[in-house]
Parts: structure tokens; C-alpha cells; sequence
């Protein structure tokens, strides 16, 4: 009731907020220099790749009403107005799966009624736009983001695996849409006679699995054993888009006594042509809407704002993880505010709204961390070799990097020199002798030992934006990209979401032999697997599996389906009410947690192998990086989230895992 009584109070809060640091967001960026643009081609990649397969359903979706040129184009301009007047520039805005959903749902409704159709169905999507962007900004004014936390781990990840299936669900309708004459054609046409739809299906089954595998396995090349560090580092940020480009390519190396239009390629008007300059004006048209529909708009904006407000927030949540180190206020409040607007210009204009997306924001986030420390670290390793060749003692060596960092993280130095503290005893304790496996070397300490910091600033979401926008002058090129290869981009982006997803990860364990359960422990596996009984975990999982094959199956119920958001928010009171009732309060925590715990493989801890391979010398500088960067992927999940490392819970499972280790006379360890 407060967050009611004191309107705009965190639209204001957070306006100030971000207003003290936003000049400093754009001086940051321009000291960085040219090294911003790596992480601005990483982003821009990992953001129009999706959004022009969203696209391409999307047309599928509308018969043609709304294309790859109307999602490009809404996520360059929500884009950059967000990154000029957003609170969080390290949020990535885009048209996500969810608007694609409610757009095909609106569209469904507008076909089948003569006093819309297809002509009035832009005209009523922009009503139901201005409604949407009424309730979002309601939202904000009246501070709802205070219950964003009510939002725990069970709604995002059954809302994340609802996502995964659907895309599988359109992957496997467009593999076998191949094998079809598309719905606009004429069947009969003689291109479209046997021989050509069972080519193209079969060129459509190749290209979609050869896309799906090669761009999996291109994901996890940090890890692969042959290969420079620049070049796996290179494979593993663009190695999809590559992929994406290699099948394409491939595609025009079919013999040429294969018709033409096989393969089949993605359909989509260019930029300047009529069909896609019609939405533009879409604004002349909403006064012919029938004034019931106007008011039946409102239905479902409900909808769509309530999905609006719950992605953006979780997605502004992971791009703001307090294991980031983040020095900047975030601006939860504010950001719908913002939301609410691009959201109504979006309607006004014809074009599909833009909202926060998965996984690209963290993604922005951690890319932009590793931008920070390669700068940090080489100004700290000057500073510190400067003052070695002067022989100066290693107190002064330290309290040099301590001004460096704090210089450059903008702290006092006793907050920087808290954060330094591991940094600190490895160079005074090579200070006070010892062996030579002890001796500091500037490069290697400060690159194991140097925390986390994210570059906070403007420019790569802004000049990123910018770029999608400009890809829609690359329409012509697009076009040439295979829809089968797109179908197979579905199907990864799938896949790899599953990874990190607790939910996923708990279901597989049902499938795990009693006997044969230890196996998970061997390897790193998350912190409920020691501290929750087998048989809760079993009990809770199934629960979540009804509960999501229900909110799937609402997804095809006619017209209604558009209600699918709504089992979600019923999830609010479900956590809080009736849950509790059936797990013990400690169980629920852990298999709830808000947090990805993660408790490695036996003894083995990842920092105090770099420490010793730090104290061998015998790395290149370029691996180092490379390792850094390794490390990232590993303590990342597939939506952005960082993995909590901690010691195993329980000393007794240790015998579970290695049994002969334990003496039999006295029950203690050998």
C-alpha cells in the first residue's frame, strides 16, 4: 500500500540516480577507445541473429503483415532511445519470442473478424499498444517494481522452458513446412510438384541439423584442446553467426539442375518497397477501428504488460547480478517508464514493441567485464613494472596498483584497498622471501587475482542499436539465408538454453538409476542435490512439469491462448501460499533458491589451480586471457546467470562418491 500512497516516488528516485552518473557514462566509453567495439559486435550479433528468425516467423505468423524490416526496426529504435534515455544501458532491448506469441494471437483474432481483418489488424495492434504502454507506465508511477522478488526461481525458469519448447515447436513446424507448398502459393503450381518439396525438404533437414550441430559445438571452443588463444576466443563469440553464414553459403553450391526456389529462403519485403513503408502511417488508420474493439484492446494489453514487466525486469535483474560488481544505481522504475513509451511510439508506427531479452543482457554485461579487466589490468602491469625497474619495495609496488584501481573504479582506497585484499597478500609475502614459486610477476598475479568490474556505459548498446538498423539495408543479403537454416537457429536457441535451467537439470536426474545417482556427485553439480531427499526433488519437479504441459497447452487453445501469461502471475500466490504447505520451509529455499548454487567436482577448486599455474610462469599471455575469458563461460549459465561456487554440504556424501577411501574399522577417511 505505500508503493500506492507515494506515486512516482521510484520513477524519481531513480531518475536522480542515474542523472549523477550520466555524463560519466559516456566519458567512460570514449577513454576505452577503439577497444569498445569488440564487445559492440559481439552484442550486435548475439541481438539481430534472433530477431530476424524472429522475423521470419513472425511473417509466417501474419501472412506477410509484419517481417524481418518491421523486428529490426523496432529493436534499433527502442534500442536507441534506450541506451540515450534509459536508466540501465547494460540492457538489451529486442522483439523476444513472448511478442511474437501475442502478435500471432492478435493477429488471429483480427483475421477472423470482417470488422477488422487483415487490413485494420496494424490499426488494432497500435490500440492495444497504447493500452499496454498505459498500464506500464501505471506500473512504474505507482512503484510496482518493489515485487519484482515475488518473481522467485519457479516462474523464470518454467517461463524460460515454456520458451525452449515453443521454439522447438516452431523448429519442427517449419522442418516440416518444408516439405510443403507455403500456405500463399498455389499447390498446384508445377514448382511446387513432388520431386521439388521432397529436395527441398531433404536439403531443409541437412542445412536446419548441420546448423544446430556445428553452431553447438562452436559455443564451447574455449575449451577445445588444439587452437590459439585469439582464435578460439574468435570461434566461440562469433561462432554462430558464422555458422549461420557457412550453411547459407552452402546453400548456393546445390547442383544446378536443381528448380529454382530450392532451397526455400526467407520471404520478406525490402525496406523500400510498399509493404514495408505501409505501417509507417499506421496511425491513420486507428480511427476506423470499431469503437467495441478499441475497448476489447484492453484485454490483452493486460497481457502483454504484465509479460512486459515480468521479462524486462528479470532480464534487467541478470544484466545486474551483484557478483558483476556493479558501481552504478540500477533504475528498475524508471526503465518500465521508459518501456512504456518506445511501446506506445512502437504501436503508433506499425511495428512490434521491443522489451529487455535473455540472454543477450547479461551476455552485454559479461562481455563488458572482460572489456574492464583487460584495461584495468594492463594499466595496473605498467604501473607495477614501472616501479620494479626501480627497485622500489613491494609495499610501494602495491599501493601503485591500489591507485591505478581505484583511480579507475572510482572508489576510495579502502574500499579499493578491500577488494584488492588477495592481490595485496601475494605481493607482500613475495616481499618477506621464500621460494621462487612466490616471486610476484606483475602480469600473471594481477590477471588471477584482479576482481571483477563491469566498463558501465552507453555507447556499445547505443552503437549496437545502430547497427541492427543499419542491417535493415542489408535486407537483400538476408533474403538469401535459407529458412531451413533459420528453423535450425530455433532449434540451438533451444538447446542451448537448457544449460543452467534447474528445472531441466532436476528432470534429468529422474531418468538417473538409484545405483548410479553417485555419478552426479562426482561431477559439479548444483547444492540441492546434497541438502534435499531425492524423493522431494522428485515430488517438486513433477509438480513443475504438470504445471508447464499446463501452461503449454493454454498456448493452443484458440484466440484464448493469448492468456498464457496469466498461469505465471497465478504463480505468485501458488509460491507463497500453498507451496509451503507441502515442502519443508529449508527444502523449498534450496530447490527455489534465488541464486545458481553450484558445488564443483570432489575437491577440486578452480582458483587454486590458477594461483599455481600463476606461480609456474609457464603460460603465454594470450592464454591467460583466454583463461579468463574460459572461466567466464564456466560460471555462466545459458541465460546470463553467474554459478555460486561453494564446498560440498556434507562430509558424509564424499563417501557416497569414493567409498574404498574409507577405512572400515574406524568409519574415517584414509
Amino acid at each position: 500500500m505505500d508503493c500506492i500512497r507515494s506515486p512516482f516516488k521510484g520513477v524519481i528516485h531513480d531518475f536522480k540516480a542515474r542523472k549523477s552518473c550520466y555524463k560519466h557514462d559516456w566519458e567512460t566509453a570514449f577513454k576505452t577507445g577503439l577497444r569498445i567495439l569488440a564487445p559492440t559486435t559481439y552484442i550486435f550479433f548475439a541481438s539481430a541473429l534472433p530477431v530476424i528468425a524472429f522475423g521470419a516467423q513472425l511473417s509466417k505468423e501474419t501472412d506477410g503483415s509484419l517481417s524481418t524490416v518491421e523486428t529490426l526496426a523496432s529493436t534499433a529504435i527502442c534500442g536507441i532511445i534506450h541506451s540515450i534515455f534509459g536508466g540501465q544501458p547494460l540492457l538489451i532491448l529486442g522483439v523476444a519470442e513472448p511478442t511474437i506469441i501475442m502478435y500471432s494471437y492478435l493477429y488471429s483474432f483480427a483475421k477472423g473478424r470482417p470488422d477488422l481483418g487483415k487490413d485494420l489488424f496494424l490499426a488494432w495492434a497500435g490500440w492495444v499498444c497504447i493500452w499496454t504502454a498505459f498500464l506500464l507506465i501505471l506500473l512504474a508511477i505507482f512503484n510496482a517494481c518493489t515485487i519484482i522478488t515475488k518473481f522467485t526461481r519457479i516462474a523464470g525458469e518454467l517461463f524460460g522452458m515454456l520458451i525452449a519448447i515453443l521454439f522447438i515447436q516452431e523448429a519442427i513446424r517449419g522442418m516440416v513446412s518444408e516439405f510443403e507448398a507455403p500456405e500463399a502459393e498455389n499447390s498446384n503450381s508445377e514448382k511446387y510438384n513432388f520431386q521439388s518439396l521432397y529436395l527441398n525438404g531433404l536439403l531443409g533437414v541437412i542445412f536446419s541439423f548441420g546448423l544446430l550441430f556445428t553452431a553447438l559445438k562452436s559455443r564451447g571452443a574455449r575449451s577445445w584442446r588444439y587452437g590459439t588463444g585469439w582464435f578460439l576466443s574468435f570461434i566461440a563469440d562469433y561462432g554462430v553467426p558464422l555458422m549461420v553464414i557457412a550453411w547459407s553459403a552452402m546453400s548456393f553450391a546445390v547442383p544446378g539442375e536443381v528448380p529454382t526456389g530450392v532451397p526455400r529462403r526467407l520471404v520478406s519485403p525490402l525496406p523500400w518497397e510498399p509493404a514495408s513503408l505501409e505501417h509507417w502511417t499506421v496511425m491513420k488508420d486507428m480511427g476506423k477501428v470499431p469503437p467495441v474493439h478499441i475497448v476489447s484492446a484492453f484485454l490483452p494489453a493486460i497481457m502483454i504488460a504484465g509479460l512486459y514487466f515480468f521479462d524486462h525486469s528479470v532480464a534487467s535483474q541478470l544484466a545486474q547480478q551483484k557478483e558483476f560488481n556493479l558501481k552504478k544505481p540500477s533504475a528498475y522504475h524508471y526503465d518500465i517508464l521508459v518501456l512504456g513509451i518506445t511501446t506506445l511510439i512502437c504501436g503508433l508506427i506499425g511495428l512490434p514493441p521491443s522489451n529487455g531479452v535473455l540472454p543477450q543482457s547479461p551476455m552485454h554485461t559479461k562481455s563488458l567485464a572482460v572489456l574492464k579487466k583487460q584495461i584495468m589490468r594492463k594499466k595496473m602491469v605498467k604501473g607495477a613494472k614501472q616501479c620494479l625497474e626501480k627497485q622500489a619495495s613491494k609495499s610501494t609496488v602495491y599501493g601503485r596498483m591500489q591507485e591505478i584501481f581505484a583511480e579507475m573504479d572510482f572508489t576510495s582506497a579502502p574500499s579499493a584497498d578491500q577488494d584488492l585484499k588477495d592481490l595485496k597478500d601475494a605481493v607482500l609475502k613475495s616481499e618477506d622471501g621464500g621460494n621462487q614459486g612466490s616471486k610476484f610477476d606483475p602480469e600473471k598475479h594481477i590477471e588471477a587475482l584482479l576482481p571483477v568490474r563491469v566498463n558501465e556505459q552507453r555507447v556499445t548498446n547505443l552503437l549496437q542499436s545502430v547497427l541492427v538498423g543499419v542491417a535493415i539495408l542489408a535486407m537483400p543479403i538476408i533474403k538469401k539465408i535459407p529458412t531451413s537454416v533459420l528453423w535450425g537457429y530455433f532449434a540451438y536457441m533451444a538447446i542451448d538454453s537448457l544449460p543452467g535451467n534447474q528445472f531441466w537439470e532436476r528432470f534429468l536426474l529422474l531418468f538417473i538409476a538409484p545405483c548410479r545417482r553417485y555419478k552426479v556427485l562426482e561431477g559439479a553439480h548444483a547444492s540441492f542435490v546434497e541438502s534435499v531427499p531425492f524423493r522431494t526433488i522428485a515430488v517438486f519437479t513433477l509438480l513443475q512439469l504438470v504445471y508447464l504441459l499446463i501452461c503449454f497447452g493454454v498456448t493452443w487453445i484458440p484466440i484464448a491462448g493469448i492468456l498464457f501469461p496469466l498461469p505465471f502471475f497465478l504463480l505468485i500466490s501458488i509460491r507463497q501460499h500453498i507451496l509451503p504447505k507441502f515442502f519443508q520451509p529449508l527444502h523449498l529455499h534450496e530447490l527455489d533458491a534465488s541464486e545458481y548454487e553450484e558445488i564443483p567436482a570432489g575437491t577440486y577448486c578452480r582458483n587454486h589451480d590458477i594461483k599455481e599455474q600463476v606461480q609456474s610462469g609457464d603460460e603465454e599471455e594470450s592464454d591467460v586471457e583466454l583463461y579468463s575469458q574460459e572461466i567466464f563461460d564456466e560460471l555462466t549459465t545459458s541465460r546470463g546467470e553467474l554459478r555460486l561456487r561453494s564446498r560440498s554440504q556434507r562430509d558424509d556424501r564424499h563417501g557416497q562418491v569414493h567409498p574404498e577411501e574409507l577405512d572400515p574399522e574406524t568409519g574415517m577417511y584414509r
